[in-house]
């Protein structure tokens, strides 16, 4: 239990520091703007959900989920880098926490599939 709570610190964090960020894109990518807010509230709902299913199947299929849309916001990410909406130091710090996210999921996965 402690894991998830520390999974779902980590993913305020970066979803307060998300909006700090996408203040400055540009019009034209309001789709990447509105996918890296949005994407990030679906993981942090999906991290309560799984939290809360008794069935074990239905937990880690929730968990893979959320590891699809970090992908996402990783690719985001690198696309906001490569368009120079972000500096590479911005990227790498978000990253990094996308990361860290990344591996105490797998981590509960991993605690999952030894009940």
């Amino acid at each position: 239990m402690n894991n998830e709570f520390l999974i779902v610190k980590n993913m305020k964090i970066f979803i307060n520091s998300i909006d700090n960020i996408i203040v400055n894109y540009p019009r034209k990518e309001m789709v990447i703007k509105t996918r890296l807010l949005n994407d990030s509230l679906d993981i942090l709902e999906n991290i309560y959900l799984a939290n809360y299913y008794k069935d074990k199947n239905k937990r880690i299929d929730l968990q893979i989920k959320v590891l699809s849309k970090i992908s996402m916001l990783d690719y985001y990410l690198e696309r906001s880098y490569n368009n120079k909406y972000i500096s590479e130091k911005v990227c790498i710090n978000k990253c990094n926490q996308l990361s860290t996210i990344t591996k105490l999921i797998n981590g509960w996965i991993k605690s999952e599939s030894k009940h």
